[in-house]
């Protein structure tokens, strides 16, 4: 009687068992094929490095023949059998390695987009950069202001992750959204200032500016809307229609290159801008896609 593949007394070098297996924990991400998938696997490293410890100690004699490989070799792969899937084996990094697989096949298969930047560091400290986590807060206010930004988004080409991404890191997120001396919201979600050429209304506050490096306290005007979907679209039309942003333009395939554009055109004096940006927006296309 054969084996059932999903059991421990399958043979590691079945290729009926491991095909199955395959079929198994890719139908649903089982759980309990995954693991089994995952003990199988390292049967067959098991397997080989026995063999190759045995052909490297052991020495030929009279009784060497066809039948004493064979049975050398079912005795190697069930020694390989019971030496697998012990508590903090190969096995155990295998079927994590396995699960992470499944699910980014399966995103692939909802068609959703993989950033290419998503582990790229831009500036600062690569271990954090393009990675930030993400909690309810993030999660509410990418939800927030969606919509609104898929309406820019679609009239000026950037892209809706993007601008929330940025909006999120100039807010913190909405802990820090710039307000009137009442309370009362200015709807400004990109710390876009108030110039001379501005004729709106206006909200004045203290903010951290860096100054050779050093960063000071300044009070500054800032613009204020009526509403979020203001604030995206002058963005946009900023970004869009400015000469001092016309290389940002370029970049909207690219978060990386998107955030570094704008740190060199001077949108922000923090010389850190570009790699939490990075962050920022990352952040975002995370959440995205798990909404998806």
């Amino acid at each position: 009687m054969n084996a059932s593949p999903l059991t421990p007394s399958g043979l590691a070098a079945d290729p009926t068992a491991l095909n199955a297996l395959r079929y198994g924990s890719g139908k649903g991400g089982d759980k309990a094929a995954l693991k089994e998938a995952a003990k199988q696997f390292e049967s067959l490293f098991m397997r080989e490095l026995i063999k190759s410890m045995r052909e490297a100690t052991q020495k030929s004699g009279l009784m060497d023949g066809e039948g004493s490989d064979l049975g050398t070799d079912l005795l190697d792969q069930q020694f390989a059998v019971q030496l697998s899937g012990l508590p903090g084996g190969l096995s155990e990094a295998i079927e994590r390695q396995l699960a992470r697989q499944m699910s980014t096949t399966d995103a692939a298969a909802k068609g959703t987009k993989l950033d290419a930047d998503a582990a790229l560091p831009a500036t600062g400290d690569a271990s954090t950069v393009g990675r930030q986590s993400a909690g309810p807060r993030q999660a509410g206010f990418v939800e927030q202001h969606g919509q609104a930004a898929a309406a820019v988004a679609r009239e000026s080409g950037i892209p809706a992750s993007f601008m929330i991404g940025q909006a999120g890191h100039e807010t913190g997120w909405g802990r820090s959204e710039i307000r009137h001396a009442d309370g009362t919201p200015s709807h400004n979600l990109f710390g876009i200032k108030a110039t001379d050429s501005w004729k709106g209304k206006v909200a004045e506050i203290t903010t951290t500016e860096y100054i050779n490096g050093e960063p000071r306290k300044l009070t500054a005007k800032f613009r204020a809307y009526d509403s979020y979907a203001d604030s995206f679209r002058d963005y946009a039309q900023l970004i869009s229609q400015s000469p001092r942003y016309g290389q940002v333009m370029g970049q909207l395939d690219s978060v990386q290159g998107f955030a570094t554009g704008l740190q060199k055109a001077g949108y922000a004096t923090d010389p850190q801008y570009a790699a939490k940006l990075s962050r920022a927006i990352n952040t975002t296309l995370n959440l995205q896609r798990a909404q998806v």
